[in-house]
């Protein structure tokens, strides 16, 4: 909040926002649920861990993570599956469905390969053991586009700890607070697809020197 204010020339200290932010009654809210798990057995060879817990990348198109998270709503299910670059947390791609298959993850991966087509980019993509990332539509476009598969060990979520910061960010801020009783099936996904584009151009990150992903790349003369 300090940092949006800082950005519209409203320079006041962390105290003072805390202060008036408790004033006004804004608080972050926190909600845990079940988290959803893809998990079949071990139904192919799994790969080495390349990421092994680093998420700092010094260039974008170097580690990408990936993985499914599953909403709620009074009017059924969705899930959404990102590609998140871990240089800067821009979502490079995703998919959102009322199915939690093969299409979904495969969609997804499909227009995040369409991003380093060009040039000669070969991430290291790192998900967890779910039977998405084990399927032969999964391995053959990994194959076909050269890049280079990492696995998180089993049932070990810390393992791809900032896709599921990313989910926990997505849930605090657009999920949670919100009453979806009334919102079908399809406007929760347009929802959704909102925040994401919101999230990748307008919302500041500290880390990235209070800009957004799009704007922090484009202070360092990258492209997304």
């Amino acid at each position: 909040m300090r940092a949006a204010l800082g950005r519209r020339q409203v320079f006041i200290s962390e105290k003072v926002v805390q202060r008036l932010m408790k004033q006004e009654r804004l608080v972050v809210t926190a909600n845990r649920r079940r988290r959803y798990g893809s998990y079949l057995g071990e139904i192919s060879p799994v790969p080495e861990n390349l990421i092994n817990r680093d998420f700092q990348a010094a260039t974008p198109n170097e580690k990408w993570l990936t993985d499914i998270t599953e909403f709620q709503i009074p009017a059924g299910k969705v899930y959404l599956s990102p590609m998140i670059d871990c240089f800067d947390g821009l979502v490079i791609s995703w998919s959102i469905g009322t199915r939690p298959d093969a299409d979904l993850v495969n969609t997804m991966l499909d227009a995040a390969i369409e991003t380093v087509a060009n040039g000669g980019d070969r991430p290291v993509v790192h998900s967890d053991r779910g039977a998405h990332y084990r399927w032969p539509g999964w391995l053959s476009r990994i194959h076909n586009a050269k890049l280079i598969r990492s696995m998180s060990r089993k049932g070990c979520s810390p393992d791809n700890a900032a896709c599921e910061g990313f989910f926990g960010r997505l849930k605090t801020e657009l999920f949670y607070p919100r009453d979806w009783q009334a919102t079908t099936v399809e406007q929760f996904i347009q929802v959704v697809d909102s925040y994401i584009r919101w999230y990748n151009e307008k919302r500041i990150k500290i880390s990235l020197g209070s800009l957004s992903p799009l704007e922090y790349r484009e202070s360092l003369g990258f492209t997304a």
